[in-house]
Parts: structure tokens; sequence; C-alpha cells
């Protein structure tokens, strides 16, 4: 695997790509900065080396070329606050103006393109798109780990022009390595917390990883298409009616591959899906028509603590309970600090996917994990086995 170490910038031109999609305000300002945090250490190995960073990204889903809202202007000021430098920002990503600024570049320099989306032949994966950017570098950098499930012409295409001179940046390899160490780890036992509302959403994963672990915890909404499947009352709470069936069959493969399935034993239901709602705790599978499960109880926390605390690999994908209210927290802040806490003691915990990433980083738990992966939809993939164009590309 070609990462960035392996390359020395002095003189050469590098075309990153970066993913700074990132949120901003109704006055454009940065929200959240941590992707651009993330590309810094890739970024600064090619101007440190004496190279120039050449940058290209996408920011939102622009439908009609240019639009004003969608430019990277408005991220320049940050990315030079994180960088500590200027950057210079062309209000194109190919064309003769880009051109110009590029062979003005001196060492060290770091130019920032305009949207790339603001190409439909970005996301067509165009050939001829793809080889104007590759003609502004001497190698090709792809950082953008949120991206590289898709087959676009930065990301993908980009790389056929750069036969030996191309690879992974510091980001996108640590991505790679860290589900790698997950999947693939000979250190036992491993364990996947799985929370989320819907089993559909997981199967892939399920199937995909049953092979690989020995824990199997399951949280979230997707509990109650078990319980209901094993014959438990679940009152009103959230259930895929159609997937009872599935749900068995999961619970039949895992037994038949020695994977231990832990589903909560008690849970915290309330009268509404409200902060203000009446709550109580009772058995996962007693619960009483007119409420419903928004979090895990005492007990299974108990439960859980044991089987975290012994695990050496740990991958977290999904939140315990409805985390966003306040009242049905607990489940996934307890969780959080146990797995906190083995980390600490030399467990590998690697935190992916949408919900219970933004749950890591609401409550301070971030940098008590090993790694908090920045791609969602990428990182789902690479866990359902799939190939990421993206990854492939700088393999060939």
């Amino acid at each position: 695997m070609k990462t960035i170490k392996d390359f020395n910038f002095k003189d050469q031109k590098a075309i990153v790509r970066v993913d700074f999609n990132v949120p901003l305000d109704a006055d454009f300002n940065v929200t959240d900065d941590n992707r651009i945090v993330a590309a810094k250490p890739t970024i600064e190995k090619i101007t440190n080396d004496g190279g120039i960073a050449i940058l290209m990204s996408h920011l939102g889903r622009p439908k009609n070329g240019p639009e004003d809202k969608f430019s990277l202007k408005h991220i320049v000021s940050k990315v030079e606050e994180v960088l500590g430098k200027k950057v210079t920002f062309v209000s194109d990503s190919v064309g003769t103006e880009v051109e110009a600024v590029v062979a003005n570049a001196q060492p060290g320099d770091v130019i920032l393109l305009e949207n790339l989306r603001f190409y439909a032949e970005e996301e067509k994966g165009d050939e001829n798109y793809a080889k104007q950017l590759a003609n502004l570098g001497d190698v090709y950098v792809n950082d953008a780990f949120g991206t590289a499930h898709r087959a676009h012409a930065s990301t993908t295409i980009v790389a056929q022009f750069f036969p030996e001179n191309k690879c992974f940046g510091f980001l996108l390899a640590k991505e790679i390595e860290s589900i790698d160490k997950v999947l693939n780890s000979s250190e036992k036992p491993v364990t996947a917390v799985l929370g989320g509302s819907k089993v559909s959403s997981k199967i892939t994963i399920i199937e995909n990883i049953l092979d690989k672990i020995d824990h199997m915890i399951i949280g979230g909404g997707m509990t109650f298409t078990f319980i209901k499947a094993l014959g438990g009352n679940i009152g009103n709470s959230i259930v895929e009616d159609d997937k009872l069936d599935l749900a068995l069959e999961i619970m039949e493969k895992a037994k038949a591959k020695n994977v231990q399935i832990h589903l909560p034993i008690d849970m915290i239901i309330a009268d509404r899906f409200s902060n203000d709602a009446n709550t109580q705790i009772v058995n996962v599978n007693e619960i009483p028509d007119g409420w419903q499960g928004l979090d895990v109880g005492p007990k299974t926390l108990e439960s859980l603590k044991p089987v975290i605390a012994e695990s050496k690999i740990i991958l977290w994908n999904g939140p315990l309970g409805v985390f966003e209210l306040e009242k049905f927290s607990q489940g996934t802040i307890s969780l959080g600090n146990f797995i906190a806490e083995a980390t600490a003691n030399g467990t590998f915990s690697l935190v992916g996917g949408g919900d219970s990433v933004a749950a890591v980083k609401q409550f301070g738990l971030e940098p008590k994990m090993s790694y908090v992966s920045t791609g969602g939809g990428a990182m789902l993939e690479m866990l359902e086995g799939k190939t990421l164009p993206g990854i492939a590309a700088i393999l060939k």
C-alpha cells in the first residue's frame, strides 16, 4: 500500500483530493472544522518537503453548475487558520486561470481549487475532466475517505493518469488500517456494537463481520425487531415487522459461528417520544402497549461492562438509545465510557458510521477512542466487504 510516507515532494506539485465538505452556518462560517484538521498532516508533509499542495474538494450538492453558497471561497480563511499559512484560492478547478496560478506557485505553497461539483463531469467520472485535473500535478494523493466509495473524476478516474506517482494521504491510510485491524484481527475477542433503528440497514455488515467477531452487542431501535421475533412484547417501540424472520436467521447464523449476541435485558421506556415523557424501567420483552423503549436500562449496562472490558478489538457503529434526547442518552454515554476505559487499558476501538461518531463528539469521548472514522457511507461499505473505487484506484 503506497502511502504519502513513501514520497518526497521536493519540487513536486501534488494534486490532493481532500474532503472539505464541511458544514457552514447562514453567514458561511465553518461550524465544524474536523475534516480540515484531519487533512492537515498530509498537506504539511507535502509543503514541508518543499512541494506544492493543490487541494481539490467538493462542498454540498450543487445541481446547476456554480452556485455562490457552495463556493469553497467561504472556507479559505478557516483552512488558513488551521494550516497557519496563506492559501491561494482559484475560482475554477480546471482551465487557463488554474494553470497560470499553478505555474507561478512556489515550493511550500497551498492552492485550493473551486468546488469540483460545479462541473457535472466530476460525479459522472468524466475522463477528460479527470485528465485536466491530472495535468496540474506530478503526484496524485487521495486523502478523502468520505468520498472513497464514489467513482468520481477526482476520487478514482484521475488516478489512472499517475501509473506510479499516486498514494494514500495519512488520513485515508489510517482509515484503511483501522478497518483492516477490526476485520482481520488476530487478537481476540473482537466485539461489534451495532445500534441504529433498522436491522435492514445493517444486514450486509452483520453478514460480513460474523466470521470475524466473537461478540455482537445489539442496541438502538433494531433491538425490538429481535425481541418481537423472539416473542417478546415491545409495546409501541419501533419495529420492522417484515424483518422478524431475518432477525431469527441472524441469531441462528451467529450461534453456528460461536458469536455471542447480547441483546438488552431491560429498557427505559417512555409514554411518548419526548424529554418530558413519563418513564419507567421494565424488562425488554415486557413493554406495555402505549409505551416505547428509548434507551437501555441499568441491568443491560451492567451485563455489557465485562464484555467490553475483556475485548481486544471493538467496533462501535450506532448508539444504544435516543441519545439526542438527554433523558435517553445515559446508555450511549455509559457504553462510551466503558469503551474509553477499555481503550485506556490497551483495547483498539474504532468508532464509525454516522450517529455513533456524533455521539462520541457530543459527549467529549472522541479523544478517548483509538480511532474515529471520518467517512460514514465509505466506512459502512468497507464493513460490508465492498471494494471502494477510490481505494482500488490507488492500489492498481
